[in-house]
């Protein structure tokens, strides 16, 4: 048996991603599970995969998730999740309360992963980061003088919807143009289908491949979404002059054809002086930051160390 073990959640479109974090925020267990399609069974599902955390460890003393959408801190509800609307409004503190038997917290799932990232991953040391997850959305979190921001309501860091192109596409929420709709997976595919005139179905990671195979239209189709990716973090260096950026999500795994284009646009539409000072970098806990995050947090608001 352990000690002192936080559990955390972290609910993306597909998947579920679950586990366990110790004191030094080690996951010393992780699993996954397709994301259900319904509410519903969101909630059996985990209730079922908590019953099963609490068999393998009797020791497990806070618990944390992370949720897509506009999270309200006053009602403990997802406002709008503009990938997963079962959430909309959904009275998520009283359904888990009715299975999960420690201290638990929600939270916004991309606040979640840069906390995540700013205790134990690539921002570890810093005082102010930002953290965008890029994948088939676009979430963000904010660590502000060594705290994570969340605006007046909670609402605070979603970066995936300033808008970076005006004529650009409808995006979920309802905006055109969001920085979401031009630089997130859906989008790297489509810039692929209208440079090829190809109607095959594809994946980001279908580009990728053709990409370093040197098929140029892939190669253009990630640099394209790249500008308008630093345009976005233009406007981040430019307004909160942050010590650090963190890139993550699937989409990061492209690697340099991605980052490359992203950051030589950001210095374009950054203050020379403000670009300098901070660093753009990738994201070090992957698929784990979420999680990891998620039960820190909790940790952290279960047994405050001051």
């Amino acid at each position: 048996m352990r000690s002192s073990l936080s559990a955390g959640f972290d609910l993306g479109g597909t998947q579920l991603k679950f586990g366990l974090i110790d004191p030094t925020g080690t996951v010393v267990y992780k699993d996954k599970t397709p994301t259900p399609s319904s509410i519903e069974g969101l909630i059996e599902l985990l209730r079922t995969v908590w019953a099963d955390l609490k068999k393998r460890e009797s020791s497990i003393a806070s618990c944390g998730f992370g949720f897509p959408g506009i999270f309200s801190l006053k009602d403990r509800k997802i406002f709008q999740s503009p990938n997963y609307s079962g959430l909309d409004n959904f009275d998520l503190f009283r359904a888990l309360s009715g299975f999960i038997d420690v201290p638990f917290w929600i939270d916004n799932d991309a606040n979640m992963a840069a906390y995540g990232e700013w205790a134990y991953g690539a921002g570890k040391g810093t005082q102010s980061l930002i953290l965008l997850t890029i994948g088939t959305g676009i979430g963000s979190g904010i660590i502000l003088d060594g705290q994570l921001w969340h605006g007046k309501c909670g609402f605070a860091g979603e970066l995936g919807h300033v808008v970076v192109n005006s004529e650009g596409e409808r995006c979920n929420c309802g905006v055109r143009g969001c920085l979401e709709t031009e630089a997130s997976a859906p989008r790297i595919v489509r810039n692929y289908q209208q440079l090829t005139k190809t109607q095959e179905r594809l994946t980001s990671e279908d580009i990728y491949f053709r990409a370093k195979q040197g098929d140029e239209a892939a190669r253009r189709s990630f640099a394209k979404a790249g500008s308008y990716l630093g345009s976005g973090l233009g406007i981040v260096i430019n307004f909160l002059n942050p010590e650090m950026i963190l890139l993550g999500g699937g989409v990061m795994t492209a690697g340099e054809y991605l980052f490359a284009p992203a950051v030589e646009e950001t210095q374009k539409r950054s203050y020379r002086a403000s670009f300098a000072c901070c660093r753009i970098e990738k994201a070090a806990l992957g698929n784990d930051a979420g999680l990891i995050g998620a039960a820190s947090w909790a940790k952290g608001r279960a047994f405050p160390i001051n």
